[in-house]
């Protein structure tokens, strides 16, 4: 018998927030470590057994090498400290007589010799399907520079426009590294490793284009098919995915050993009209300027990348969400309690899961955004079929 987050002894008699697990609850959760999760509420610790019910984890240390079904490795580039004497900057880029071609640097050497300098992403430039979220300015104190707060509306539609990277990378060392990895791709994909399970979203993963990226945006490198590292993309950065991360997640960094032990489905549930539902999304999504054409031509898309629209965007993440919810076998009132538990145990319930997300987007929006698209989703997927269609 478990209880967390109690403020006094008369909590123990509050039986929303008293709840049973048993070892094999325990075991199944945390097969690697078998500890025991934090939960707010009984609701938070039946519904996650549930879904790991359904769900293996991602990585199951004691079941090798079967235990890993994507045979997945997780990866760093360019350490911020220790990798340092392969950055160069802007600055120095200019001194050598260097000129820019797009985000990248390139120098002209004696006897026509040519080398490249790829940016060097920090998880402050991205968010989920979103490599260009933020980039340095000149006119600030940070390292000398100033993070913009986000991109702007008109250069997200601008297909052309890519964040200012601080460093630069030798295109030749980035290739060294990534060849030894065995990446056959020429974009990346990985996550913000800097989080909290109280903040608007605590999983971060995003696709960023073939480039430098800091150790605090470790590496997703699953061995499969263009197809299927979107899928797996697409289920990390899903709702009820980021669900269960907040019940794991104990300090600020979403560290290899979390991202383990998390639910994720396996390669074999990607059925083709499964991936044809995913596929164009997740591509859409990602694909907003002329950095990521590779990714784009690796799914069979040969045309210009795609307009940043907002309220298209909302849409087709709410698509996403609600499959993936489906996907791990949630049902509708179930999804609603992800989504804001108020909404289904009512507003004093000793829970929380996006409380954070739900308050910006009333401040902003004027409503709770998210979870009208999502659950009108869903709805709308039941209504026509696609669920069944799927086989879901």
């Amino acid at each position: 018998v478990f209880a967390y987050f109690l403020r006094n002894v008369g909590a123990l008699e509050d039986d929303r927030r008293v709840f049973t697990l048993s070892a094999e609850d325990i075991k199944r959760i945390n097969p690697n470590t078998l500890t025991a999760s934090v939960f707010r509420s009984k609701a938070d610790a039946e519904l996650t057994a549930k879904l790991y019910s359904n769900t293996p984890v991602l990585i199951n240390d004691l079941e090798a090498p079967d235990g890993n079904p994507w045979s997945i490795e997780f990866a760093t580039l360019f350490h911020m400290s220790s990798d340092s004497r392969f950055f160069v900057t802007a600055e120095q880029m200019s001194a050598l007589g260097a000129s820019r071609d797009g985000s990248w640097w390139i120098n002209e050497k004696a006897k026509g010799q040519i080398e490249k300098f790829a940016p060097l992403y920090e998880p402050k430039m991205f968010s989920i399907f979103d490599h260009r979220a933020a980039g340095y300015d000149s006119r600030g104190d940070d390292r000398g520079f100033r993070v913009l707060p986000h991109t702007s509306i008109e250069q997200y539609r601008d297909p052309s426009y890519e964040p200012e990277p601080f460093y630069w990378v030798s295109e030749t060392e980035l290739k060294r590294r990534m060849q030894l990895k065995g990446w056959p791709f020429r974009w990346l994909m990985g996550w913000r490793d800097v989080t909290s399970p109280s903040t608007e979203r605590t999983m971060l993963p995003t696709i960023v284009p073939f480039s430098g990226v800091g150790h605090k945006m470790p590496l997703f490198l699953p061995r499969a098919e263009a197809r299927l590292c979107i899928a797996f993309y697409g289920n990390m950065a899903a709702l009820v995915f980021d669900y269960v991360a907040r019940q794991k997640i104990g300090g600020t960094s979403f560290t290899y050993f979390y991202l383990k032990q998390l639910p994720v489905l396996e390669p074999s549930f990607y059925t083709e009209p499964r991936l044809a539902f995913i596929t164009p999304k997740v591509l859409e999504l990602s694909y907003t300027s002329h950095s990521l054409a590779p990714f784009a031509r690796d799914l069979g898309h040969d045309g210009p990348p795609f307009t940043w629209d907002e309220d298209r965007r909302a849409d087709l993440r709410a698509d996403l969400d609600a499959f993936y919810a489906r996907a791990y076998g949630l049902t509708r009132d179930e999804l609603r309690y992800i989504l804001d538990p108020a909404d289904v145990k009512g507003p004093d319930y000793p829970s929380e899961t996006f409380r954070v997300l739900k308050e910006k987007e009333i401040r902003h929006l004027g409503e709770y955004r998210t979870r009208r698209l999502v659950l009108a989703a869903w709805d709308r997927m039941e209504a026509n079929g696609e669920f069944t269609a799927m086989g879901m």
